[in-house]
């Protein structure tokens, strides 16, 4: 799959606006998820103010805190491409996992590979690729692209059940967790 540009506008000393940053950004790997990918491309703490603080490149953390945003682009290997090698360090591959993408595994549901929870509306948008949404119920939607998906904090799995790899981009705004 092609790298992913990212393109930021913003202003000179003289107000005017200009392209401060253009280029490729480079994805976070894992090795406990072969063939997964995540762009991290933009975040936000909390509702910017227009011209003081209008985010950073990255994310801090996987998802964003109430108020905050996140903007990624997530590729999802076939599930099949998920078998993992006798001699597997998985104890490794869980520790880089959890320095790459802070918070990612604490969602993740052990019982369940794939499912998660998160205090946040995503908004889904399908690039290539066919994916099946699954939620609670065990119920799945297939996606394909031109497809988005609204997610409003529901517990809910990605399932590649293709050959080829599916991307989507993401933009997650945090929500304050009910209760």
């Amino acid at each position: 799959m092609e790298p992913i540009r990212r393109v930021v506008t913003g202003h000179d000393e003289g107000g005017r606006a200009v392209v401060v940053d253009d280029g490729p950004v480079e994805p976070i790997t894992l090795s406990l998820l072969p063939g997964f990918e995540t762009t991290e491309l933009w975040h936000t703490n909390e509702t910017p103010a227009m011209r003081d603080d209008l985010g950073s490149p990255g994310a801090p953390t996987y998802f964003p805190p109430p108020g905050g945003t996140v903007l990624r682009v997530v590729t999802f290997p076939p599930d099949s491409s998920g078998m993992l090698a006798p001699d597997f360090d998985f104890a490794a591959a869980l520790d880089e996992a959890n320095e790459k993408v802070p918070d990612l595994v604490a969602k993740l549901e052990p019982d369940n590979p794939g499912m998660h929870t998160t205090d946040s509306v995503d908004y889904g948008i399908v690039l290539e690729g066919e994916l099946d949404l699954e939620l609670d119920d065990g119920v799945t939607t297939t996606v394909r692209p031109g497809t988005i998906v609204v997610q409003r904090g529901t517990r809910h799995a990605w399932r590649n059940r293709s050959d080829r790899p599916a991307r989507m981009a993401f933009v997650l705004v945090g929500a304050t967790p009910a209760g």
